[in-house]
């Protein structure tokens, strides 16, 4: 099987103040075939600092609906060990979402690259605050 490029995702949510606007948005790139959910799992951490994990398939059959409606794969590349340093970053009385996706629109890309001989020397994700740093200063100097 072959597989694109692999991107992983932690969002908390202080408060648990979810509110389920990024269903929709992630349903429109698996729809679009821009993304592939390959794994997906929950993290909460109570007002004493107890944590709990959950898997897409122990939540209740609400959310468990909202999620599962995005097709996840779930291959099992979040572990236990992932879940749990997720959770001793959480502040109490918080959440987060641990989303594991394969970038579908990035495959033909690297089969072209591949194809040609070419090597990638280097990948990196530009941090949001860079780029609209970047986008101000240049903007202040027009």
């Amino acid at each position: 099987m072959s597989i694109g490029p692999v991107e992983y995702l932690i969002v908390a949510f202080p408060g648990n103040q979810f509110k389920g606007e990024i269903i929709p948005a992630l349903a429109d790139l698996v729809e679009a075939g821009t993304i592939r959910i390959i794994d997906l799992a929950f993290v909460m951490k109570d007002a004493d600092g107890a944590v709990v994990t959950a898997e897409l398939g122990d939540l209740d059959s609400e959310v468990f609906k909202a999620f599962d409606a995005l097709s996840p794969e779930t291959m099992g590349l979040l572990n236990e060990e992932d879940l749990a340093a997720a959770g001793e970053e959480l502040d109490p009385n918080s959440s987060a979402a641990l989303l594991v996706w394969e970038d579908t629109w990035a495959t033909t890309l690297r089969d072209a690259i591949l194809n040609a001989g070419g090597e990638v020397l280097d990948l990196e994700r530009v941090p949001y605050q860079v780029v609209n740093a970047a986008i101000e200063f240049a903007e202040s100097n027009n």
